[in-house]
C-alpha cells in the first residue's frame, strides 16, 4: 500500500471530484485521521486549518459525498477524491467551488458537460411547458428518434469531411443522448464499466 507524504503540518491536499463528471468540485485538506475516516466511513472527512478540527463534509448541510475512489499522485503527496455529491459542494450553494472565471474562458471546454447535465436534470425535476428538453422528456419516441436522426447527421457530416457541420451535430448527439440519459436514469457507472472493458 502506497505510505502518503504529509506536508509539515501533518496535512495533505484533497482534490474533490464529481464521479460522473470529472467537475472539480472543492479543494480541502486532511490529516492521517481525517483518511483513516474517509477509508473506514465511506465519506469525505477533512481537516479545518481555521477551526483546528475534524470535519464530515455535509455533516449540518447534509450535502454529503460518497466516495467512490480514493487516488494518490505521483509523489504521494495529493489527494484525489471522487464522489457522488448530495446537494452542493460550495458553501455559497453552487454545484462548485470553481465557479469564477478570472482569465479565458470555459465555453471552449468540457465544463459545459456538468453544466448541461445539471440544466436537464433540472427540466425533469421542474418540467416546463415551454423547455424544449422537457417536451422531448414527455414523448419517449420522439426523444429517442431524435438520437437516431443527429447520429446520422453526424456521420453524413463526417463523411462529406464538413467538419463545422460535424462539430454543430455531434454537440446535437451529446445533447440528445444527454436528454435520454437523464430520462431514463441510464445507470453511467455501468457504461463506464463497460468502456473500461474497451482499453485495448
Amino acid at each position: 500500500m502506497t505510505e502518503l507524504t504529509y506536508d509539515g503540518n501533518g496535512l495533505i491536499p484533497v482534490v474533490v471530484q464529481d464521479w460522473k463528471t470529472n467537475e472539480v468540485l472543492m479543494v480541502a485538506w486532511a490529516n492521517e485521521e481525517a483518511v483513516g475516516l474517509m477509508k473506514t466511513t465511506g465519506y469525505t472527512h477533512f481537516w479545518s486549518r481555521s477551526r483546528k478540527k475534524l470535519w464530515k463534509k455535509g455533516e449540518e448541510s447534509g450535502h454529503v459525498q460518497k466516495i467512490v475512489s480514493i487516488q494518490t499522485d505521483c509523489d504521494a503527496d495529493t489527494l484525489l477524491v471522487r464522489v457522488r455529491q448530495t446537494g452542493n459542494a460550495c458553501h455559497l450553494e453552487k454545484p462548485s467551488c470553481f465557479d469564477t472565471v478570472i482569465d479565458g474562458s470555459t465555453e471552449r471546454t468540457v465544463a459545459i458537460i456538468p453544466e448541461l447535465a445539471r440544466t436537464i436534470r433540472d427540466r425533469k425535476e421542474n418540467p416546463s411547458d415551454e423547455s424544449y428538453t422537457c417536451k422531448l422528456m414527455r414523448n419517449r419516441v420522439q426523444m429517442c428518434k431524435k438520437v437516431v436522426e443527429e447520429a446520422a447527421e453526424f456521420v453524413l457530416s463526417v463523411m462529406d469531411r464538413d467538419m463545422k457541420s460535424a462539430s454543430e451535430e455531434l454537440a446535437d448527439l451529446i445533447y440528445h443522448t444527454m436528454v435520454v440519459i437523464e430520462a431514463e436514469d441510464i445507470p453511467l457507472e455501468d457504461t463506464y464499466e463497460e468502456l473500461a472493458e474497451r482499453r485495448q
